[in-house]
């Protein structure tokens, strides 16, 4: 029986990738920051719930050393995530810091505690949950792009140092998916930027169910091949093979045009 290492499985694609990845006979080790209001997870055979905030860098310790002493781990997913949107100018350090932490930093030294584990076996897979924002730009979202940006950058700098040890490293970018992403992310707001926010947010169709992309993570968990990048959802692969097609530059200005009307 293989098993996948979740964060943020709580909810949305987190949550949805450990119920099919439970359902098609895989051992599930699900993470969460307040796994006491878990139900339906706890209900699943061969799921092992453990507490983990990725922005606790003592809790990260713990919680990868008890992951691993419960046995053989394949495929580590980093999905925990955080939201930030509004104009650059009106972010505080706080706001920013929250992002970095979280969707960074968090994701890295969950790979770092596990990089020894995995080299001692020769194998292993880290999966990261980035975002269509990690692929293109977008207005109003400089900071959450940002750390998604670092975090594709990370992963293909990886996928070439971890591969003389046998270890794999994959990035599955969701586009707009129904979960709590935006209801829950810190949304900025300024006075010269708010009918461009209003606008902004109206266009987000948030069309993807989390299983389908639960579904995109199994392939690159299961399909063996050497790629690093799985856009996941039918507008994500659009808009980066868009991207791909004309070029960053003109992507750039399509993206103006489409957002902002100029």
């Amino acid at each position: 029986m293989k098993t996948i290492f979740i964060t943020g499985a709580s909810s949305g694609i987190g949550k949805a990738t450990a119920k099919l990845f439970q359902a098609r006979g895989w051992k599930v080790i699900a993470t969460m920051r307040t796994p006491e209001n878990e139900t339906e997870l706890t209900a699943l055979e061969n799921v092992l719930i453990l507490p983990l905030d990725v922005t606790n860098n003592t809790q990260i310790h713990s919680t990868v050393q008890s992951a691993i002493s419960s046995g053989n781990i394949d495929v580590v997913l980093n999905n925990a995530g955080h939201g930030l949107f509004g104009p650059l100018e009106a972010v505080n350090e706080e706001q920013i810091l929250k992002q970095v932490n979280t969707n960074l930093l968090g994701p890295l030294k969950v790979i770092q505690a596990f990089i020894p584990y995995f080299r001692e076996k020769k194998s292993g897979l880290f999966i990261n949950t980035t975002s269509m924002a990690g692929l293109t730009g977008f207005p109003l979202s400089s900071v959450y792009n940002s750390t998604k940006w670092a975090l594709e950058g990370l992963s293909e700098c990886l996928s070439i140092e971890l591969s003389m040890f046998g270890i794999g490293v994959k990035t599955v970018s969701p586009d707009a998916t129904k979960t709590n992403l935006f209801t829950s992310a810190d949304v900025v707001s300024h006075p010269l930027y708010d009918d461009v926010i209003k606008k902004m947010i109206g266009r987000i169709q948030q069309t993807g169910e989390s299983i389908n992309i639960a579904e995109v993570i199994f392939d690159a968990a299961t399909d063996g091949k050497d790629q690093l990048r799985y856009p996941a959802g039918g507008a994500a692969k659009q808009i980066y093979a868009r991207r791909l097609d004309i070029g960053p530059e003109a992507s750039r200005i399509e993206t103006t045009k489409w957002f902002l009307n100029l």
